[in-house]
């Protein structure tokens, strides 16, 4: 399984990387959505795009509409962040994420969602 974490903290990147890797899934980084965008163009596809809100360049959400429009339609996509308001989830949703975590979150939070989106056993 593959992941591709794209958040503009390299801490947390680091951090999913950290509950990620020793579950067997093998990670890619980028810090904003374009290079996201750039590394999900490439040959090996991608089964879960971990997306934070708020990045330079390009935010997470347009990556996820982008990624959506172009028909990325099998990865999963998780959006990792501290928007917690619930416009904002509905916002994420309603543009193709299957789910959403909010920072600051634990391995047995992310474990739950690994699970929730059929990525994990529970």
């Amino acid at each position: 399984m593959r992941a591709l974490i794209v958040d503009d903290s390299r801490f947390v990147r680091g951090f999913l990387r950290s509950l990620l890797e020793p579950k067997g899934i093998e990670c890619e980084e980028a810090g904003d959505g374009q290079a996201g965008l750039d590394l999900l163009h490439g040959d090996r596809p991608f089964d879960i795009v971990m997306l934070d809100w708020n990045m330079p360049v390009m935010s997470g959400f347009d990556m996820l509409k982008e990624l959506r429009a172009e028909g990325y339609d099998g990865v999963k996509v998780l959006m990792v962040t501290t928007e917690a308001e619930n416009d904002f989830i509905l916002r994420a949703l309603d543009a193709g994420a299957d789910e959403y975590l909010m920072k600051p979150f634990d391995h047995e939070a992310l474990d739950e969602k690994l699970a929730m989106l059929g990525l994990a056993e529970a």
